[in-house]
């Protein structure tokens, strides 16, 4: 018995099918995308004889697959004889959405040989009437951005987990070493007193608890501290929210050894008490 997730993802071409199924991959499940129908309980067969290891799946079948897609049925038919349980996803889109969508994509209807736009969009509204109705989720995406379809995805197929799925990467850097080129955020720390200039400081990094007690013995480090806790945790949610996947914060030194690593390592650790999924890197703690 498949005690898995099994997604079939279904509707009009132009409703957003693919960028649904990269929810999913993001979210952790096995995808694949414009899967022949008859494939589907085979597939079904390799899931369950996986023992576990493809517990999560979504699918992409709909009408590219020309005459192959009117053995839709009889495959859902054969997943239900198996006792296989599974879910279909259906997108749509109001017509004059798809239009507009196919006119600034400038690609073909895959029923394009057989009439204009409206008619192909028509037709396909037709030949998909009965897998709608066989919808356990139904979603229209005439108003949502791909940030939006995102999030519903999140929310109805991982909802445990949506609020926390962005990557955060918290990196040290020194600022004579150039600016880590990905950072979507940058704090410079250069400000705050410089171990480099206690001799028994120097040759140790901002890992080490007598660089630690230095640094945070100041007054200015937990003010400072305090106000970049307060901005991050306020912004994060704001990407999560407009669907960023991962959010680079580097925080920076003159050296990348001392200051920005002690303040790394410390906002790090707050994001990981508040359950975000969090690297840690110092790019610069062992260069000269």
């Amino acid at each position: 018995m498949y005690k898995g997730r099994f997604v079939l993802i279904t509707g009009f071409s132009g409703a957003g099918k693919s960028g649904a199924l990269h929810s999913f991959e993001d979210l952790g499940y096995f995808s694949i995308d414009n899967l022949p129908p008859a494939l589907i309980p085979k597939f079904a067969e390799l899931c369950i004889q996986s023992g576990g290891k493809i517990s999560r799946v979504a699918l992409v079948c709909d009408i590219r697959g020309g005459e192959l897609f009117s053995g839709l049925f009889d495959a859902l038919d054969r997943l239900e004889e198996m006792g296989f349980d599974y879910e279909v996803l259906f997108l749509e889109a109001e017509e004059k959405v798809l239009i507009q969508r196919y006119k600034e994509t400038r690609r073909l209807h895959p029923l394009a040989e057989r009439g204009t736009i409206v008619e192909s969009i028509q037709e396909e509204k037709m030949l998909l009437e009965d897998i709608r109705g066989k919808a356990d989720v139904i979603i229209d995406t005439s108003d949502l951005s791909t940030a939006e379809l995102r999030e519903k995805i999140y929310r109805l197929y991982a909802p445990e987990k949506w609020e926390k799925n962005i990557l955060i990467t918290v990196i040290s850097f020194g600022y004579k070493y150039g600016l880590p080129l990905d950072a979507d955020l940058v704090f410079d720390v250069r400000f705050l007193p410089n171990p480099h200039y206690v001799n028994s400081l120097r040759h140790l990094d901002g890992n080490h608890q007598s660089v630690h007690d230095y640094i945070w013995k100041w007054t200015i480090t937990h003010r400072f501290f305090q106000k970049l806790n307060d901005i991050t945790m306020f912004l994060v949610p704001c990407y999560i929210k407009e669907g960023k996947p991962q959010l680079v914060i580097a925080i920076g030194c003159t050296g990348g050894k001392h200051r920005s690593v002690s303040l790394t390592n410390e906002l790090s650790r707050l994001l990981a008490e508040k359950n975000y999924r969090v690297n840690t890197e110092h790019r610069d703690i062992n260069k000269v």
